[in-house]
């Protein structure tokens, strides 16, 4: 039997060349763990004490020296620190104009007006940052909620191997990775700082609003106050939030139908007008100006809206 050469060559290439891929991917993946695990112990590298390392953090959340929302509207406040984006307003301030100059050019070139330029661009420069904070902070609240079991038990085993409470919150800041890390890690600085345990956990509350995170400060709270195992609470602490995790998952499963269909409800109307604006302009274009027909796409817009708000309450279950 003769054996191509050809295809033995071809085959070795193939083999090295997805041996090496995979390293590749491997090694990427292990050092985008380890700067994740890492990112505020390289922060801590670059300080020089744990007072201006508080600070800096406490920067970095959107809040102030002190540890205190910064003034202005409150819901915007909480929605930076609860997103865990690195607050920077210089960047946040071109990353705005660049995107209100975007929507104000995809307004012109949709309308041909020069009075939708700024309308398009003061809705983008609106619309997309709120957007991007709700969608990094809902990330950042899921991770929470996973990661959060974990972090109790490593707790559990450091104050059941005789170590203090500041040490084990400071053992899961080192450990495990954002956000959780980051925010024990915070926790633990403070109290390095100066601050108590449940002033700590209580801020760390603050920044998270999370329902699990609030049910460890409460935990927390209610030992400090009433004393008791804190090691036998936490334990039960970290049943609870695998239990209210699992029922969140089979709630998820249960109103995925729902959630799909809405999602198919929304989208055809908007999918078909910009069809038809491709395929066929001169569809709606030659009968736009026409009142009947404006307060016509008036309504059905509303109704959509509205059929949108009612959709989200069938399906928006709370633990």
């Amino acid at each position: 039997m003769q054996i191509d050469v050809a295809w033995v060559y071809l085959i070795l290439v193939f083999a090295t060349v997805f041996a090496a891929a995979q390293a590749a991917i491997g090694l990427a993946r292990t050092a985008q763990q380890k700067r994740k695990v890492n990112r505020r112990l390289i922060l801590a590298e670059r300080t020089n004490g744990i007072a201006e390392l508080v600070v800096e953090l406490r920067k970095q959340r959107g809040l102030t020296a002190s540890g205190d929302a910064k003034g202005g509207w409150a819901w915007l406040g909480g929605l930076i620190v609860r997103s865990g984006v690195p607050y920077d307003a210089r960047r946040w301030l071109t990353a705005v104009l660049a995107v209100a100059v975007v929507g104000g050019a995809m307004g012109f070139l949709a309308t041909r007006s020069i009075f939708a330029i700024p309308v398009a661009a003061l809705i983008f420069a609106v619309g997309v940052p709120i957007v991007f904070l709700k969608v990094m902070a809902g990330r950042r609240a899921t991770a929470l909620g996973n990661q959060l079991p974990q972090g109790l038990e490593i707790i559990v085993r450091s104050l059941e191997a005789g170590h203090p409470v500041p040490t084990a919150i400071a053992l899961v800041g080192r450990e495990m990775s954002d956000p959780i890390g980051s925010e024990f890690g915070m926790a633990a600085d403070e109290i390095a700082y100066g601050a108590t345990l449940e002033q700590a956990v209580e801020r760390m509350s603050q920044r998270c609003r999370h329902p699990d995170v609030d049910l460890f400060a409460a935990t927390v709270r209610l030992q400090e106050r009433a004393g008791g195992n804190l090691t036998g609470l936490l334990k039960l602490n970290a049943n609870t939030v695998r239990e209210r995790q699992r029922m969140r998952l089979k709630i998820k499963a249960a109103s995925a139908e729902g959630r799909v269909s809405a999602a198919i409800l929304s989208s055809a109307p908007l999918v078909a007008v910009g069809a038809i604006m491709i395929l066929a302009p001169d569809f709606y274009g030659d009968v736009i100006h026409e009142p009947f027909i404006q307060m016509g796409l008036g309504g059905f817009a509303v109704w959509i809206v509205i059929g949108n708000l009612i959709m989200r309450k069938m399906v928006a279950m709370r633990i």
